[in-house]
This record gives structure tokens, C-alpha cells and sequence, in this order.
């Protein structure tokens, strides 16, 4: 798979044409599940084929259990600055109810040993709202990811996916359902509780202390070029969308033909502004009317204005200058009213 992934690197290193690249991010799966030196080597290969920036955010995305002090080592002398540490929660019983391999003093060991190691810059994920998880549980969890000291931190609400094993308990009742109470209550003690501890709360599900919000991530909320490589990875370039096939033997297949397996749409207008509408309502800035009015016209901000007139009398959003902002009642339900100031 790597040298498939390296082969796809070399037919698509024209993709973004000779601009520098300032982020990578080896994530999606178990990328921390490869030997050390296939991760390294390509890294190795992309700044080979690519303008990489020497100050370039690169990100590596890890399970607390399959982090080491070798591994740590391996993946800073290759180039890793960033760590993305799939933490979930600091309760033994909520890791076992999500049925995830590590313990909760394993997600402590791995957060201190990088750091220990030289990482700097780490982001960890939480998920609330899970059956069983009790708001002082919620708010333990928290608590120990401020005392770890990691400047970010990725949270998220637990959601139910149709024909998924979860689905499957709640449908025959061999789990509680999801109470989207507890979630906005437990989402409203986050928020309080990471704002007190000094952290920015730039995106709807991610926190950062001054000078460490997810440069990576940012680029997608501002709809930035990206390009995706391996199976099931998902490409933009502004106005269209491709995405690599996930099945792994085709992938394989088809790089060995050298072809790129990928399917694409073509983004319309519309589609384009619905997208931004939906990815900056979630950040701090919030949407930038003069933007819209520039690029899509004036007609389509008085229209988005006119729908968004109900929010604004109820509180969910706020007017600043010309930009339009969730307050923290509307943030719970950001992707409602994304939705509902969609285009037709």
C-alpha cells in the first residue's frame, strides 16, 4: 500500500502547480499502525515531489496504544511537528462502552511521553454525550485534558450512524439512546470550562490556546485547495470535489495502471456558497457578508440576511460589522441553521 501511495504522489505532484504546501496531515485511519520508516518515507517522497514550507504544520494521527517512545522518536526525526491523539475519553468504562482497545492511564502515558519527547504542539479528542457518561464525568473528563497541558483539543458530540453496531443496540434496546439534552448540557460545561482555561473556541468542535488552532483543519473551514492521497481520501480544488474509491484491492489496481481511482462533481455556484455558508458559520469568524456579496452577488446576501433575521431575534446569532456569528445558544445547533440559510 505504501508504494501504491507513493506512486500515486508521483502521478498527481502536478495536482496544485508548483504552489508550497504548508500542511500535511497523515490521518483518516491508523496511519500510527505503519512501521515508522513507510511513514517516513513518504513524508520523505512529498517533500521530494512538492514545495513543502519549511515551517510547515505536519500532523500525524495516533491511538494512544499504538504510540511508543521508539515510535515518538521515529516520527519527529521525520518531520512530524503535531500529534493528533484519538484520547476519546479519560473513563475506563466510557472507552469500554465505545469499545476502544487503550485504558485511560495508557491516553496519560502517551500525551506525556510526547511530550517528554519534543512534542509541543498536541491535540487530543474527546467525545461526549455517551450513554451512561454522567455530566461530573463529562466534566472529570475535561478537567484532566486541561491539567495534561496539551495546547488543543478536538470535541465531539457522540452520534448514531444508520447500520452501524451502536444503531443496531439502541434499535434492539441493549443500549440507551443518545439524549440530545445531556449533549447540549454537557457541550455548554466544555465550552465554560476550556474558556476558563484559557482556550479559544475557534471552531464549532475545536479548541485551541493562542497560536495553536489546527492550521490543517482551518484550510478546509476556509476553503482552501487541499489534495487527498491513499484510499478513500477526498480532494478540493475550489470548485470541484474528488474522492478516492475505498475499496483497497481497486485502489491497488488501478495505481498499478497507473490511474488515479477517483471519482468528481463539479461544484455549482450555489453548491459553492452553501459550503461556505456551512463551513465559516462553524468558525469564530463567522460568515463575511462582503464575501458573499462579492462573489455571489448582492442579491444573495440580502437573501441570506432576510433568513437569517429569525436568528438573530432569537439570540442564536449576532451581527458584527458585516459578519454574521453564532452566539454560544446557536452553536449547539450550528448545522440547523447552516442548513436552513442554505441557497435554493
Amino acid at each position: 500500500m505504501v508504494s501504491a501511495i507513493e506512486q500515486e504522489i508521483l502521478m498527481r505532484c502536478r495536482y496544485l502547480n508548483g504552489e508550497k504546501i504548508d500542511t500535511i496531515y497523515f490521518g483518516g485511519g491508523t496511519p500510527s499502525l505503519l512501521p515508522e520508516a513507510a511513514i517516513a518515507s513518504l513524508l520523505t517522497y512529498l517533500d521530494f515531489l512538492f514545495q513543502v514550507d519549511e515551517n510547515a504544520e505536519i500532523t500525524l494521527e495516533a491511538n494512544p496504544d499504538d504510540i511508543s517512545k521508539t515510535k515518538l522518536k521515529a516520527w519527529k526525526r521525520a518531520g512530524f511537528n503535531r500529534l493528533s491523539i484519538g484520547v476519546q475519553s479519560f473513563s475506563d468504562s466510557s472507552l469500554q462502552w465505545m469499545n476502544r482497545a487503550h485504558h485511560s492511564a495508557q491516553s496519560v502515558e502517551a500525551v506525556e511521553l510526547a511530550q517528554a519527547i519534543g512534542f509541543s504542539n498536541i491535540s487530543i479528542d474527546l467525545i461526549y454525550g455517551v450513554p451512561g457518561m454522567s455530566d461530573a464525568d463529562w466534566e472529570q473528563d475535561v478537567h484532566k485534558a486541561i491539567a495534561l497541558q496539551v495546547p488543543h483539543l478536538s470535541c465531539y458530540a457522540l452520534t448514531v450512524e444508520p447500520r452501524t453496531a451502536l444503531d443496531k443496540m439502541i434499535r434492539t434496546k441493549k443500549s440507551v439512546d443518545i439524549d440530545a439534552d445531556t449533549q447540549a448540557r454537557q457541550f455548554s460545561i466544555l465550552t465554560q470550562k476550556l474558556a476558563e482555561a484559557g482556550f479559544e473556541h475557534y471552531e464549532i468542535s475545536n479548541f485551541a490556546k493562542p497560536g495553536f488552532r489546527s492550521r490543517h483543519n482551518s484550510s478546509y473551514w476556509q476553503g482552501t485547495p487541499y489534495l487527498g492521497l491513499g484510499p478513500s481520501a477526498h480532494s478540493f480544488n475550489g470548485t470541484s470535489r474528488q474522492w478516492n474509491t475505498s475499496n483497497n484491492a481497486l485502489y491497488l489496481s488501478c495505481i498499478k495502471e497507473e490511474i488515479v481511482p477517483c471519482e468528481q462533481e463539479i461544484l455549482s455556484s450555489v453548491q459553492q456558497l452553501n459550503e461556505y455558508i456551512m463551513t465559516s458559520l462553524r468558525t469564530i469568524e463567522g460568515i463575511d457578508l462582503n464575501r458573499v456579496a462579492t462573489r455571489w452577488g448582492n442579491a444573495q446576501m440580502d437573501a441570506l440576511l432576510l433568513t437569517a433575521g429569525k436568528y438573530l431575534e432569537s439570540g442564536r446569532l449576532t451581527q458584527i460589522d458585516q459578519r454574521l456569528q453564532l452566539t454560544e445558544e446557536g452553536k449547539f445547533l450550528a448545522d440547523g441553521i447552516a442548513a436552513d440559510l442554505f441557497s435554493a
